[in-house]
């Protein structure tokens, strides 16, 4: 399925959707072939101001925060069946949206999404989600610990993986108790439809969901309005430092999930072909647009060479083309600004002396393509090892002991993700000395039952697991 031009016009808020103030629009081209797929509104002041006051009338004075856990697991519930009947249609929408190959969409925006309102239904369901009780320490006696829905929240998301993006917060929100307003990505604000449609559809309380689409002065107004209580963010780590300074202002609690400059440790005995079929995912997923990838490969000095011709067959293998065809691996990068972002970096990586191996697959006529492309020989302090690039770029570095290895993928301000490939028990000793918020031996697949997050520059907090219910509840001690 293709969409023609979609053009959302208003504003979703208590449960209506609402003509907005802001005349201004955003413009939507597609990345495969340039044609205008749309347009939507870019939210002002008034527009986030409505919606939060729709939000804050919800959270204070309806019944969301005041059920039982197991009332709003079952509202859960219910929105994650009525969003898996509209499953298709999203996924088509968002290929169309942002160019991401349908063979990423189906999972990313098709399953994950419901996947994270049933896990987090079922969360609520665990004795200690809203209430725990401990023995007192210095006096006879307990204490209740009770975790209260905290508020508003103000939930910006990114455009790589709008609709896992989403729910990764809108899931464990709900669940605490909380009301949200959603603002999604100036890349991707049609695909987020869906939410406000399937809440209407299933008759939720009105103010529950609301969204406001639109660019940066958008979030700004919202992370800044004195109605908001909290503020989930996913994004790049300059717009993470912004936000975190608004919020600070305010005392109000923000977590934020950053950018990352994985490395893929492979030890003297790893698997080769085993390497090269996580890697072929977890280095090359949705065009290189995620986050958490292995974007630096560390191997033993012995085994570069090898390596590097292992990969730059790889990069040949992967088939890149029309996002549509489930065939295709890697479709186009998201915008123009993107493109030329990525395609500057790697001109100047060889600029600086590094050397770019593959990068000559066959690209459609129109769109804004990459090629996957090998670096080797860049310095470790270079732009191209240090930046994260947001493309199929993957670089290499040869590492002479696990000393200099451990040291090659600290040499970082990102920690978000990493890999360590090779015998279990050493893979497991270096991802111990490994300064990154999660990372996976002979592999790399988070759990949800697991809390993600980064050190340094790759954010503050954690999500999923209980920890993303934290993310949106009060602590209060009741002392008896």
């Amino acid at each position: 399925m293709s969409y023609g031009a979609i053009e959302q016009e208003e504003i979703f808020a208590g449960g209506e959707w609402l003509t907005p103030h802001a005349a201004a629009r955003i413009e939507l081209e597609s990345p495969v072939d340039f044609r205008r797929t749309g347009g939507a509104v870019d939210g002002d002041e008034r527009d986030v101001d409505t919606a939060v006051r729709a939000a804050r009338e919800a959270f204070d004075h309806g019944p969301w925060p005041r059920m039982s856990p197991e009332e709003r697991a079952g509202w859960l519930e219910r929105l994650a069946d009525e969003i898996e009947r509209r499953a298709d249609a999203t996924v088509s929408l968002v290929t169309t949206e942002i160019g991401q190959p349908v063979s990423i969409a189906r999972p990313w925006a098709g399953i994950r999404p419901i996947a994270h309102l049933r896990f987090y239904a079922q969360l609520l369901r665990r004795p200690d989600a809203v209430e725990e009780v401990r023995e007192n320490a210095m006096r006879p006696g307990t204490t209740i610990v009770q975790h209260e829905p905290l508020g508003v929240a103000a939930l910006i998301v990114p455009w790589n993986h709008p609709q896992a993006s989403t729910t990764l917060k809108l899931a464990p929100a709900l669940a605490a108790g909380s009301t949200v307003v959603v603002k999604p990505a100036p890349e991707s604000p049609l695909d987020i439809s869906n939410m406000a449609e399937a809440s209407t559809a299933i008759g939720m309380p009105p103010g529950v969901i609301n969204i406001v689409t639109g660019g940066r002065e958008t979030g700004r107004a919202l992370v800044q309005h004195p109605g908001v209580d909290k503020v989930g963010f996913t994004g790049s780590s300059a717009a993470g430092r912004d936000i975190a300074a608004q919020a600070g202002a305010q005392l109000k609690p923000a977590t934020l999930e950053l950018g990352g400059k994985s490395a893929a440790i492979l030890l003297g005995d790893a698997d080769l072909d085993a390497v090269m079929g996580a890697l072929r995912v977890s280095s090359f997923e949705n065009t290189g647009q995620t986050c958490a990838l292995m974007a630096r490969v560390l191997v033993p000095r012995a085994a570069h060479d090898e390596v590097v011709d292992r990969l730059v067959a790889l990069a040949r293998d992967l088939r890149v083309g029309d996002p549509s065809d489930p065939a295709t691996e890697l479709g186009p990068l998201v915008s123009r600004r993107i493109h030329d972002r990525v395609s500057g970096m790697v001109s100047r990586a060889a600029a600086d002396g590094a050397t770019l191996l593959a990068g000559d697959s066959d690209l459609p006529d129109t769109g804004y393509y990459v090629a996957p492309t090998i670096v080797t020989g860049a310095v470790p302090s270079s732009e191209i090892a240090q930046e994260e690039v947001f493309g199929p770029v993957v670089s290499v570095f040869a590492y002479d002991d696990l000393d200099d290895a451990v040291a090659l993928a600290n040499n970082s301000r990102y920690g978000l993700a990493g890999s360590v490939f090779g015998d279990p028990d050493e893979a497991l000793s270096v991802a111990r000395r490994v300064r990154t918020g999660s990372i996976g031996i002979n592999g790399y697949k988070p759990d949800l039952n697991t809390p993600y997050g980064g050190y340094g520059d790759s954010g503050l907090g954690r999500e999923f697991a209980i920890e993303g219910l934290r993310n949106f509840q009060e602590v209060k001690s009741i002392w008896r």
